[in-house]
């Protein structure tokens, strides 16, 4: 049985190289995908141009292709975790690009994520200040 770090850590991998290789359009999202659940569910905060329920495969893929309209970029600068069960607590926290504005954000954010079997079934991601994403990318707010 594969370590829920284990495989959370390959989807990573598998993330870095669908991006590497060009991303939404561009490249194979069959590597990302034999990481996921087939069922797998991302919960985006509603306010994000790229907010909402994103589910199953091509939900997650849809989610690539949102995300790759608003920034053209995310260097990490640190990753922590914990890890009970199957349950992942990951803070990152990275430096995003806005492909909009080309205005820099570094921001944090908090990931709960479910791993089962060896595949992701769940992320709930918490911005530390989705203002100021939302800032960075020039959208408008009212």
């Amino acid at each position: 049985m594969i370590d829920t770090w284990d495989a959370l850590e390959r989807f990573y991998a598998a993330e870095a190289d669908y991006l590497a290789a060009g991303g939404p359009g561009k490249a194979d999202f069959s590597g990302m995908a034999a990481h996921l659940a087939p069922d797998v569910v991302m919960h985006q905060a509603e306010s994000l141009p790229y907010g909402g329920t994103w589910r199953g495969h091509d939900g997650m893929e849809r989610f690539m292709a949102a995300m790759s309209e608003a920034w053209t970029g995310l260097t990490f600068l640190e990753r922590r975790y914990a890890v009970n069960g199957e349950t992942v607590a990951v803070h990152n926290r990275g430096v995003l690009t806005s492909r909009a504005t080309g205005r820099e954000l570094e921001t944090s954010v908090l990931q709960w994520i479910t791993v089962r079997d060896g595949l992701v079934h769940e992320f709930r991601p918490f911005y530390l200040d989705t203002a100021a994403v939302l800032d960075a990318l020039g959208a408008v707010t009212g």
